[in-house]
């Protein structure tokens, strides 16, 4: 109630032309708010930005489940369009929270996804999909995949976390791993050669 009044004093009306009363009115109900806003801890504030991102989140999962949103900048803009404007970190955030993944189809809710009856662990996968050689020197390892495989592959194998690895170097077509010697290079390259297998 006090809020309104403030509001309305704030667009002068027609009762209160005078200035100097129009002012003191307009500090005393500023001070009155500003105590009030206090003593909620921030309740009021908190309550309206959580409706405005509950009703953006589903504007959101309604445009996405509508049509084909094929990027961030485009799901900006069609929100725009409903006069919801989100800077792109907002919108990054909602996806991640929302649990939306970008797919060749646009954005799709995770659990939308068709699943792998059993997946394969990701080094197994990445090198059924890139490896296309192994070529062990001394206590290098050098692993041959089609142009731009080398990253994805090189990712793969350090998240297995192998203990024979001290490192990997990933070009565009070629892995290299380097043991810290012989031995630990071909217990290493049993290990990915039994994962290809």
């Amino acid at each position: 109630m006090v809020r309104i009044l403030h509001d309305l004093l704030l667009r002068r009306p027609v009762f209160l032309r005078r200035t100097p009363v129009r002012k003191k009115l307009q500090n005393q109900l500023t001070r009155v708010c500003s105590r009030v806003y206090k003593n909620t801890g921030g309740r009021i504030l908190g309550y309206a930005m959580n409706t405005h991102k509950t009703f953006r989140h589903g504007q959101i999962l309604r445009l996405v489940s509508d049509r084909r949103i094929a990027n961030q900048e485009e799901l900006r803009r069609s929100l725009a369009a409903q006069k919801l404007r989100v800077t792109q970190a907002t919108l990054s955030r909602d996806l991640q929270e929302l649990r939306l993944i970008k797919t060749q189809e646009g954005y799709k809710p995770a659990t939308a996804l068709p699943e792998d009856s059993a997946p394969l662990p990701p080094l197994a996968r990445a090198l059924g999909e890139f490896l296309l050689d192994i070529r062990p020197a001394e206590n290098l390892l050098v692993l041959k995949t089609p142009p731009s495989g080398a990253q994805p592959l090189a990712a793969a194998v350090d998240g297995a976390k192998f203990t024979e690895i001290a490192g990997t170097i990933a070009g565009d077509d070629t892995v290299l791993i380097i043991t810290p010697n012989r031995k630990s290079r071909k217990s290493l390259q049993e290990k990915i050669e039994a994962l290809v297998k």
